[in-house]
């Protein structure tokens, strides 16, 4: 489960980095749903709602042996104001926000914590990852990994002892061939962000359903391409429209077919779609029910689909 949703609102200057409509609520149901669905594995950050979604978490799992908790750091914040504050990345800043993560998630030892800064150069990026090899050391971390869509980046790093993890953009509109190669090669485990494309893979935005101006989903940063406007973006509805039947195959919904379709992508990766509510929680996890797409249809998807090259790595 993403827990990116469950952090509420919080702002970078003007601009809203985090999601609308909710509350604190629903959001520890649906996190206890997804527990009663079999989701033992969490992902959240810092940052997310200005520690507010770590602070749901902590309270809704506490120290619960199985689950597994991700979390990042990067990304300074001032939590009264709800405000982000620059990247930070000394040594003891990282010490200092890994300290508060374990706090918030009441956790003695956070299983996963990630570098949070996708595009971070190669040389500033590694004195961080000294750092989390002295956490790792300390017992404070059990192992650590990036977020990042730049797989030179990740290559660069992936083989030192502790790392097992990367995190980066991957769902049916977007199949990262390189970075999943790179990951390959150094035997990683894959997160996939954005597995429903942001809401979009759901089908719920397919009619031109607008997003409030406090959500993430209304700017028009070019990472955030699967919106324009505030609205799901064209083309992205029309690819939807075009391998719905597919993807909905043996009674999936969209957002589970888009789920299945990762799942089929390899034994290694692993997508962690959000949710607001028990409801989305739920269906989230029933996608295991269904298993991996069939080859079929996978093939079948990728010819009406007509992939573009795959260009440059750039911030997704």
């Amino acid at each position: 489960m993403g827990c990116w949703a469950i952090g509420g609102p919080f702002w970078n200057g003007d601009v809203p980095v985090g999601y609308s409509d909710t509350n604190d609520s629903d959001s520890i149901n649906a996190i206890e749903a997804a527990w009663s669905a079999g989701v033992r594995v969490f992902d959240t950050s810092a940052v997310y709602g200005a520690g507010h979604s770590e602070t749901l978490l902590g309270k809704t799992l506490g120290n619960r042996d199985d689950a597994m908790i991700i979390s990042k750091f990067g990304h300074s914040f001032d939590a009264k104001t709800k405000q982000m504050t620059g990247p930070k990345i000394d040594a003891a800043y990282i010490m200092q926000s890994v300290d508060e993560s374990r706090r918030r998630l009441q956790r003695e030892q956070i299983d996963v914590m990630l570098l949070h800064l996708n595009d971070l150069a190669i040389g500033e990026a590694m004195p961080v990852f000294d750092t989390l090899e002295e956490l790792l050391h300390r017992g404070t971390i059990a192992s650590f990994g990036w977020s990042t869509d730049y797989w030179e980046s990740l290559d660069a790093v992936a083989s030192r002892p502790g790392f097992q993890i990367v995190q980066h953009a991957m769902n049916v509109f977007f199949d990262a061939p390189s970075l999943s190669a790179t990951a390959s090669k150094h035997d990683l485990l894959q997160l996939n962000r954005s597995p429903l494309a942001m809401g979009v893979l759901t089908g719920t935005f397919s009619g031109g359903r607008r997003v409030p101006n406090d959500d993430v989903r209304s700017n028009d940063d070019d990472f955030l391409g699967y919106f324009k406007g505030g609205a799901a973006a064209t083309e992205y509805s029309a690819k939807l429209d075009a391998i719905r039947e597919l993807i909905t195959s043996d009674g999936r919904t969209p957002g589970q077919g888009a789920l299945c379709w990762l799942l089929a992508k390899s034994p290694r990766t692993m997508p962690i779609p959000g949710a607001k509510t028990a409801k989305q929680a739920e269906e989230n996890a029933a996608a295991l029910e269904y298993g991996p797409l069939p080859l079929n249809v996978m093939v079948e998807i990728e010819s009406i689909l007509n992939r573009e090259q795959e260009g440059p790595a750039k911030t997704r």
